[in-house]
């Protein structure tokens, strides 16, 4: 319970009609779940308007409502702001008691590898006794406790409350994935963080934004809002994030896979067998605070996720882990135990042949995961590609295009594409635009194209070609997500001999 007043300190009131200070006993921006007492924040989404639901909050028990037009038929106390979405940020942090200060958080946000850094350092963290939480797309995770996530960040007023349900845990450290959407819809805005990472940026999402430029603004609004009291780690091989260097309040700290500049790079980095061996060096001293500081030095890294990619993600969780003070054996230790996340760049099955299960999703990662398979040595590869549905030509003629690059290099003449059209959701079908525009940039490349409509056709058509010292490659994003599945059936089936992996 809090008094309206109180609470609406918190936030700056253009205007209000029917004020007054009665005591409020929650927040909420969805009118069907609304309790008595509660201040409801009309908020306006991609697709739904919380001021067309203000009657209905108010019918379950909304006593005063947060808007950003008034609506004078509805007799509640409505205080006008120029946007509910920060309102409600500020409001769920102040109502909370402002959780995010009471432990250390970590911000990541990329356009690929979010997930798998986040993972990687909460591994880090609770490797060196930490207690930790995350958030993130597959779950919000609060100790031992882990919940299902709806969004890759929640709602500012959900986000709020898991933070304040971690600190009453005693957890320490909080390391959450940042998408660019909820930056936009700043949902993050009342978080502080000490650690703050802009890992890298690639044509993703960018019909949510609108152009390509809007969508760098919102991701690079973690590292230009983050304060003079936290630490920005910028991957120099990215030119989007190397250009936020000055532009923030925090304390840059840089790095680099490909050169040796930063105050991080990676050195001697073997990516034969998929899983990467590198040395990690730090070429200055780093000051954590008045007394500590990170001394220039150098230490070995064995990595048992592979991928280029995870080379990234771990320098990026490798820092952090370093600002929090964690031990050098403890990070190799993790490094070489930490077995990734599920369908980035994952070898489900590794006897005479290699199977990887990567999720494909774009440009960058297109070129990240076919760069890894440039430094792997294999005999011949097998693509498996399952084409993007509902992210319209362009998104496909990229796709196309960034698999038609490297096709040369690792000898595809001949892709397996699939609409997999039974294993799809209607929101993802392949368009006949899609497919056509697929089609028509790798025949511009030379490259033969067997389609198939579903997905384990395509999948046993290339294991039936496979032989010893091979490399099959499933790719791709929804369409894929029962690629590995379906290789493992097959191949049990087809080869009882073979051990049978559980994923």
């Amino acid at each position: 319970m809090m008094k309206l007043k109180e609470l609406l300190d918190s936030i700056d009131i253009l205007q209000s009609i029917n004020d007054t200070n009665i005591t409020i006993s929650g927040i909420s921006y969805h009118s069907q779940k609304v309790s008595d007492g509660d201040v409801f924040v009309c908020i306006r989404g991609l697709k739904v308007d919380g001021h067309k639901f203000l009657q209905s909050a108010v019918n379950n028990g909304a006593k005063a409502a947060i808007v950003e037009e008034f609506n004078e038929s509805i007799d509640i106390p409505q205080y006008l702001v120029k946007n509910s979405r920060i309102a409600m940020a500020q409001l769920s942090a102040f109502f909370y008691d402002h959780p995010s200060r009471k432990m250390k958080m970590i911000g990541i946000t990329a356009s690929n590898g979010k997930t798998t850094t986040s993972y990687m350092t909460n591994a880090l963290l609770e490797n060196h006794g930490f207690k930790t939480g995350l958030i993130g797309t597959v779950h919000i995770k609060m100790d031992e406790e882990k919940i299902p996530s709806e969004l890759t960040t929640p709602e500012s007023l959900d986000l709020q409350y898991y933070l304040n349900e971690m600190t009453k845990r005693n957890i320490s450290h909080t390391t959450m994935e940042v998408s660019s959407i909820a930056q936009e819809m700043h949902r993050n805005a009342a978080v502080d963080y000490d650690i703050v990472t802009f890992n890298n940026l690639s044509r993703e999402h960018i019909d949510s934004h609108g152009s390509f430029e809007k969508y760098f603004e919102a991701k690079s609004r973690l590292i230009k809002n983050a304060d003079k009291n936290s630490f920005a780690i910028l991957n120099l091989d990215c030119p989007y994030s190397s250009s936020l260097v000055d532009k923030t309040e925090a304390t840059p700290i840089t790095f680099s896979v490909e050169d040796e500049k930063g105050d991080f790079y990676c050195k001697d980095l073997d990516l034969s067998t998929g899983r990467a061996k590198f040395t990690v060096v730090i070429s200055r001293n780093i000051k954590l605070d008045g007394q500590n500081e990170i001394s220039p030095t150098k230490f070995h890294i064995e990595m048992a996720v592979p991928g280029l990619h995870s080379v990234y993600n771990a320098m990026v969780s490798i820092i952090i882990a370093l600002l929090n003070r964690v031990s050098v054996p403890v990070i190799q230790q993790t490094m070489k135990s930490f077995e990734g996340v599920e369908r980035r760049f994952e070898f489900i099955y590794e006897d005479k042949i290699k199977i990887l299960d990567d999720h494909f999703a774009n440009p960058g990662n297109i070129d990240v995961t076919l760069q890894t398979l440039h430094f792997m040595d294999y005999n011949k590869l097998h693509l498996v590609y399952a084409i993007r549905g509902d992210r319209g030509p362009t998104v496909n003629r990229e796709n196309a295009e960034a698999i038609a690059k490297w096709a040369s290099k690792l000898g595809i003449k001949e892709i397996v594409a699939t609409k997999s059209v039974s294993h799809v959701t209607a929101k993802d079908k392949v368009t006949n635009e899609e497919a056509k525009v697929f089609l028509e940039v790798m025949a511009e490349a030379g490259i033969e194209i067997i389609l198939y409509d579903e997905l384990p056709g395509a999948i046993r058509k290339s294991l039936a070609e496979a032989v010893t010292g091979d490399l099959v490659l499933l790719a791709g994003c929804q369409g894929m997500d029962h690629g590995a599945e379906i290789a493992l059936q097959i191949l049990h089936g087809s080869k009882p001999a073979f051990a049978y992996p559980k994923r």
